[in-house]
């Protein structure tokens, strides 16, 4: 039998070495890109649960002010006194109906699933089997 050339066997101990940090390094990089692609999720389902919130909010000042129009103006049908109310009213409406829309926008972002590092995974894992699946 002939003997094995060392210089091979040092140059695949290096080459394995290498594969495998490359392997922890990509591993690494996969979770910041979900860490990141969760985060970027969570902050647009907090804006928009914030933005409902707030749209909650001009609401309820929009039923006050509502009521309060209707009050001044059925007690004074003659008076235009309650004007002024009538056109806050509308304010209050637009602002909740704007931050109603916002909140509506954001919240459909989904579950905080990172998709991307997901399908990366797949790929990463797809090349290192040869194409098995």
């Amino acid at each position: 039998m002939a003997a094995e050339d060392p210089q091979k066997t040092s140059d695949l101990g290096v080459a394995v070495q290498q594969v495998s940090e490359k392997v922890s390094v990509l591993v690494r990089e996969e979770i910041e890109l979900a860490k990141a692609e969760v985060m970027a999720k969570v902050t647009t389902l907090g804006k928009g649960a914030a933005a409902g919130a707030v749209g909650a909010v001009f609401g309820f000042f929009w039923l006050i002010f509502a009521l309060l129009t209707l009050a001044w103006g059925l007690n004074s049908l003659l008076d235009s006194i309650w004007l002024g109310f009538a056109i806050v009213m509308v304010l209050l409406l637009v602002l909740t109906l704007g931050a109603v829309l916002f909140a509506v926008r954001k919240l459909k972002v989904g579950p905080p699933t990172p998709q991307m590092a997901i399908e990366e995974g797949k790929k990463i894992r797809t090349t290192i089997t040869g194409g098995e699946s």
